[in-house]
């Protein structure tokens, strides 16, 4: 980072999600929220947080650059929306129609519905048009204050159309102001037009499409998606750790409408188990107990028409709950993620702390990232700041509360018109 550094501030209130645990339920009283305050930045990354006076002098004192807020402030951690799909090509509104006038998915996959329209679609849009489509959907989600977000392939389902996907999501993260993490999930599901057994097709992706993505380093995640519809428990297990052997981290699509991916996700070692909708007692136990961060994607569940992810379970149970859009053109098409996280909190009774936390560093560890997610000394200088006066008005107003502004690595990449923000 070459830009100089600087003072941010004064700011009602800081909302620094910093010193709260990865695991377990938490209580809104355990939140840090610094009344009239500063951050100090440098090189992109956070230098200091604390009281705004005695700061503003040392800096004056300094030469730095003091950025004053004259407004009533409210700044946050930028948020963190660890699992979408939002590459593709096509819309599936028919789908949806068809799914709330009764039809099942496989009648509508049998019309010509479902993921295989979007793989058709997706495999014949050229590269720049994806690329072109992924950025226009990044500043949809920076104007919800999404900083970072992970963004899957898995609608092209051979080598060809997943090294598109790959190659479109990279590009794009060079025009964007956010952090763009890729994963591959090639494994979403057997493709139509491969003649072979769902075995002999991940064998394809560990011998003919990994290396690739690992030489181009296109992704350094994997995913697959554990489900009758897609690949067996075993399948997938065999599956993850060949990827882990060459050197990617792991995800799983686990338990979204039958139980098994969960342990899965446990037994490979993976960073996070996603969906888990079906979740029982027993799975919702055994990930407590392990080190794999669970995943709500509230915004699967609203698509469908489906229970939610067990979060309040989970918590209880000493777990750690991310939560994430699951941004996609068949299941969840909304992608707005602090609607969805406001929406699962009021149905799963869960506490701003728990939801906040979820979009933030809980949801940065579900990628890896541990320098992101707390506005505390030594984390990357990703802030919103929105024109309110308490916190609690982000979650309250259920995603229509914008940021007036969203910074990422300490630079302003949004700024919102100063009409119906304040």
């Amino acid at each position: 980072m070459t830009h100089k550094p600087f003072l941010i501030g004064p700011f009602t209130q800081i909302l620094t999600l910093a010193g709260l645990p990865l695991k377990g339920a938490l209580k809104d009283d355990q939140l840090e929220c610094l009344a009239h305050a500063g951050i100090r930045v440098r090189a992109g990354v956070i230098e200091a947080v604390g009281p705004f006076t005695p700061m503003e002098k040392q800096a004056l004192r300094e030469g730095l650059e003091v950025i004053q807020i004259t407004e009533k402030a409210v700044v946050a951690p930028g948020w963190v929306d660890a699992h979408t799909h939002t590459c593709f090509a096509g819309s599936r509104a028919r789908d949806y129609a068809l799914r709330n006038s009764g039809s099942t998915y496989l009648e509508i996959a049998a019309t010509g519905g479902g993921i295989w329209d979007t793989v058709r679609q997706t495999r014949k849009a050229p590269e720049s048009s994806l690329e072109d489509r992924i950025v226009e959907r990044c500043r949809k989600f920076a104007a919800d204050g999404v900083t970072t977000l992970e963004i899957k392939s898995g609608y092209g389902l051979h080598s060809e159309g997943e090294l598109k996907m790959l190659r479109a999501i990279e590009k794009a993260g060079r025009r964007t102001g956010q952090d763009l993490v890729a994963t591959c999930l090639a494994a979403h599901m057997v493709p139509r037009d491969f003649s072979g057994t769902p075995e002999a097709y991940l064998d394809s992706l560990v011998n003919d499409l990994l290396p690739v993505v690992k030489s181009e380093g296109l992704a350094p995640r994997v995913d697959i998606f554990v489900e009758e519809s897609a690949f067996t428990p075993d399948q997938a297990l065999a599956y993850l750790k060949k990827a882990a052997a060459m050197g990617f981290d792991l995800t799983v699509h686990a338990d979204q409408f039958t139980t098994g991916g969960s342990r899965v996700a446990i037994q490979s070692g993976a960073r996070s188990a996603d969906h888990l909708e079906a979740s029982g007692p027993k799975e919702v136990q055994a990930l407590a107990e392990s080190g794999v961060i669970a995943v709500a994607l509230p915004g699967a569940s609203l698509g469908l028409g489906c229970g939610y992810t067990p979060a309040r379970a989970l918590l209880d149970a000493g777990a750690a709950l991310a939560i994430a859009s699951d941004y996609n053109p068949g299941s969840a098409p909304m992608g707005d993620l602090i609607a969805q996280a406001s929406i699962l909190g009021a149905s799963e009774k869960l506490s701003n702390a728990e939801v906040l936390a979820g979009v933030t560093f809980r949801a940065a560890a579900a990628l890896g990232l541990t320098d992101r997610g707390t506005l505390a000394p030594g984390s990357r200088a990703d802030f919103n700041i929105y024109h309110t006066e308490h916190y609690n008005e982000i979650t309250y107003h259920q995603g229509q509360l914008k940021p007036h502004s969203v910074w990422k690595d300490g630079r302003s990449i949004l700024e919102a018109k100063a009409e119906g923000h304040d």
